[in-house]
């Protein structure tokens, strides 16, 4: 395995892999530079047999592997009843009937798939492009950098680095970290390179896991994920986005003060979106069954004013 890098170097790529003001005072995309016009059209171009695959979890209520407060849902109206004679629907109070909820949850942590924006981690007390912290209140969300940067979405060409189908196993060991050599070894293997604009999706197995384990699995457990030497890759690639079926990090990460590198010094000083806890079993199916470890990626968030991320589907396509 390769040799991690030093804290002293991670700490110096905030500063060496920094995007403030590569794109303008006022970027709110970040990494999202790198997707073009051209490259969303070629994007499209990838989809030949029109199937489409999730790459998200279901969200469930009651207690959940990994979840940081229980997601809930509070039915407001139902249909319980409205079968027996006489009994008023709510719509015109008439023989209409119909339900509606509340739905509520906190969608950062292990549990729900979910997008990270700009505004979701701060470090030194600023955020990407040296935005004070202070802007993310409790009374008034994110005044910057919130999920609205992505209101019309994320279409691009996407690429699966299977790394556990590389080592011939279902799913990698905690301390089988990813470097960049698993990368283009990944690469090579798909026939596939990662290039600007692309979403990068890695699995590590890990949602298999999750699967065969059900509510016994532990989400806090130590993982495999991007190892920090995979961050100037990231960046000399200029990936768009990324995702992973774990929070991206290898956990724990090894480091004192950067305990989450590839979020850390990828969001605030990069500018990367994440995507975190993508169940990514079936994609790599379809993908190994077809022969084809690219394709077309979409992706949009809830349009939630001041919030710091969403829960999102996303999809491939092919």
């Amino acid at each position: 395995m390769p040799s991690a890098p030093s804290e002293e170097v991670v700490l110096s790529w905030f500063d060496k892999l920094s995007n403030w003001g590569r794109w303008g005072e006022d970027d709110r995309l970040g990494t999202l530079n790198h997707l073009t016009p051209e490259k969303r059209v070629a994007a499209a171009g990838l989809v030949r047999e029109g199937i489409s695959v999730s790459c998200s979890w279901d969200i469930k209520t009651g207690r959940q592997p990994g979840a940081t407060v229980e997601s809930q849902r509070y039915m407001l109206s139902t249909g319980l009843g409205l079968e027996e004679e006489g009994r008023r629907g709510l719509i015109g109070g008439g023989r209409a009937g119909g339900a509606q909820e509340y739905i509520g949850m906190v969608f950062h942590g292990l549990d729900v798939t979910h997008l990270d924006s700009l505004a979701h981690l701060f470090w030194d007390g600023k955020m990407y492009g040296g935005a004070p912290a202070s802007l993310v209140s409790d009374r008034q969300g994110a005044l910057k950098h919130d999920v609205l940067a992505l209101s019309s979405g994320v279409t691009a060409r996407g690429v699966l680095l299977d790394v556990p189908r590389l080592r011939g196993v279902d799913v990698l060991a905690a301390d089988d970290q990813v470097f960049p050599e698993d990368l283009e070894a990944a690469e090579a293997a798909a026939d596939v390179r990662v290039e600007p604009g692309d979403v990068l999706l890695l699995r590590t197995g890990e949602a298999g896991a999750r699967i065969a384990e059900g509510r016994n699995y532990n989400a806090n457990k130590p993982r495999s994920g991007y190892q920090a030497a995979c961050l100037p890759w990231l960046a000399e690639r200029g990936v768009s986005m990324i995702g992973s079926d774990v929070a991206q990090d290898v956990t724990p990460a090894g480091y004192k003060t950067v305990t989450m590198p590839i979020h850390m010094v990828g969001i605030v000083a990069m500018g990367l979106w994440l995507i975190d806890n993508c169940q990514l079993e079936d994609l790599a199916a379809t993908c190994a069954r077809l022969g084809r470890w690219e394709f077309q990626f979409m992706l949009a968030p809830i349009r939630f004013q001041g919030v710091t991320g969403s829960p999102v589907n996303p999809l491939a396509i092919f």
